[in-house]
């Protein structure tokens, strides 16, 4: 599985780009999404905006109202096995509910499979709080034939249920003239010919390319303080795991909207970076 992380190989399928500031993107009537940017194990701000997103789909009226989670669930924050837990309870509440699988966890089932290198990334990505938060706790840094060893707690630690879940996560949702995926997509490539590993690792031949994609791809993965609002894209990462602000974008008919949590006086702010 890890291997895949250095396939990052175009699909087939060119298409013919459309000029992204003559579309208008646009649901099914009656259909409402709320696509919940990179949450990072900060289980307290998806709870916070969880409860944003209740009072306002509410206040909008009566419609069918799809969540999504765009990936990158666990890592760096502090309570990514309850994170994981709650998308698991999301699922089972009925199947208006989505969830993108993410490079983090792409790494971190290489890790689980056993293969060592990924334990290697995941630790330097923010593996490290993941572990501790299924009771893995770590004193320095393994080396050699710790590694061996780690891999071999964290099978014991996570739970089977979490392990099939997080390897269950989907690579895409399309819904009316949106695409969700993790990172993005290669431009000029059709989106049945899209590399699933490439959508969750995909970054400057995506974020620099200003020509439409003949759909609006919704997106994380890729840090901004704000959230990018474009003609061809919306970028909805801003970096919560740090910065205390967990993202929403809010989709109905033609209509855009952002939810977001707040930081509190202990949230670094002047971090930045990518995800």
């Amino acid at each position: 599985m890890f291997g895949a992380l250095k396939r990052l190989g175009r699909g087939g399928g060119k298409l013919a780009e459309p000029d992204p500031s003559d579309f208008a993107p646009t649901l099914p009537e009656g259909e409402r999404v709320y696509a919940i940017g990179d949450i990072h194990g900060r289980l307290d701000l998806l709870n916070d905006l969880l409860g944003l997103i209740d009072l306002d789909d509410e206040q909008r009226g009566a419609a069918r109202t799809t969540l999504i989670l765009l990936g990158d669930l666990v890592d760096r924050g502090q309570h990514s096995a309850s994170v994981v837990e709650r998308a698991l309870r999301l699922q089972a509440a009925g199947d208006r509910f989505h969830a993108i699988k993410g490079n983090h966890e792409e790494v971190m089932l290489g890790a689980l499979a056993g293969d060592e290198a990924a334990m290697r990334l995941f630790l330097r990505i923010g593996g490290i709080q993941t572990l501790e938060s299924y009771g893995v706790g770590l004193d320095d840094l393994p080396s050699g034939e710790e590694i061996e060893t780690l891999i071999q707690r964290m099978q014991s630690a996570v739970p089977r249920e979490h392990a099939a879940y997080l390897a269950g996560m989907e690579d895409k949702v399309e819904m009316g003239d949106y695409l969700f995926v993790h990172a993005g997509i290669r431009p000029g490539v059709a989106i049945a010919d899209q590399d699933p590993v490439e959508q969750r690792w995909i970054r400057d031949a995506f974020l620099d390319h200003k020509g439409g994609h003949g759909v609006m791809v919704v997106h994380g993965h890729s840090i901004t303080a704000e959230p990018t609002l474009l003609p061809n894209r919306l970028g909805i990462d801003t970096g919560a795991y740090y910065s205390g602000v967990l993202t929403a974008l809010g989709l109905e008919g033609t209509e855009h909207w952002v939810l977001q949590t707040r930081p509190t006086g202990d949230e670094a702010t002047g971090e930045t970076g990518d995800d």
